[in-house]
């Protein structure tokens, strides 16, 4: 997918100090990050001048200023997830032990927007805005499931159905005959398809008037067989959320 750099290089920035913890010059971001110095001097002073970076210390070393967070904080609270989805990740991830995660839909991607990682010390890795293929992984097919066939039909005609391994869907007949699967067995199910080693099941997230499913998902070894098992848990807790 194309990206606007100067973007994506902004954000970048944010990333790098939420890694960092701490002040940095430009000239330290232009080398640990691999940017021209020339590039990496305009961001940051442009980042600066809008009131995004600020110098703590002085001496030319900059840091994120509040005002990420201030806006953050204004576009979550008009939109927030809501909080029993939230408790419902962490209440999921002790009764299975393995890693959940809320996911929406954006474009041909699905988007984790409340993970609950697993404590185990061989389990799937995964954090808030990570994307997956809303065709290649239950979660996503739990998210094309709530759509009208048209428009899916609209989204396939976006997808470059990449088979990431012998078990991806690939083309729309497959990802249909996946979702015809789900509405007979209750719940969308995942082998290796887009990330190896990885088996899990996703059920939609009724009742907060938007698109969302929840996942379980963890290491074939310990997952592929429970699938039934965790599908059943899954199911006990929506039931509680009434």
């Amino acid at each position: 997918m194309n990206t606007v750099r100067q973007a994506a290089n902004a954000l970048e920035v944010l990333e790098y100090f939420a890694r960092r913890l701490r002040p940095a010059t430009p000239a330290e971001m232009a080398d640990e990050l691999g940017w021209p110095r020339s590039s990496t001097f305009k961001l940051i002073g442009t980042l600066a001048s809008m009131g995004y970076l600020y110098e703590p210390r002085g001496r030319g070393a900059y840091y994120p200023s509040p005002r990420w967070l201030v806006l953050a904080e204004a576009v979550s609270a008009a939109e927030p997830l809501p909080a029993q989805f939230q408790r419902l990740a962490k209440d999921l991830m002790e009764a299975t032990g393995e890693t959940v995660a809320i996911a929406a839909p954006a474009g041909i991607f699905a988007t984790f927007v409340d993970v609950a990682e697993s404590r185990q010390p061989v389990r799937y890795f995964a954090k808030v805005g990570d994307r997956v293929p809303i065709h290649a992984t239950s979660a996503g097919r739990a998210l094309l499931a709530q759509m009208p066939r048209e428009e899916r039909e609209k989204l396939y005609r976006k997808i470059d159905f990449v088979a990431y391994a012998p078990t991806t869907p690939v083309g729309p007949e497959a990802v249909e005959a996946r979702l015809a699967e789900a509405a007979e067995i209750g719940w969308h199910q995942s082998n290796t398809e887009y990330t190896p080693d990885l088996a899990g099941v996703a059920m939609l997230l009724p009742g907060s008037g938007r698109r969302l499913s929840v996942v379980v998902v963890g290491p074939v070894s310990r997952c592929l067989t429970r699938r039934p098992e965790m599908a059943a848990i899954v199911t006990k807790h929506l039931a509680t959320l009434g």
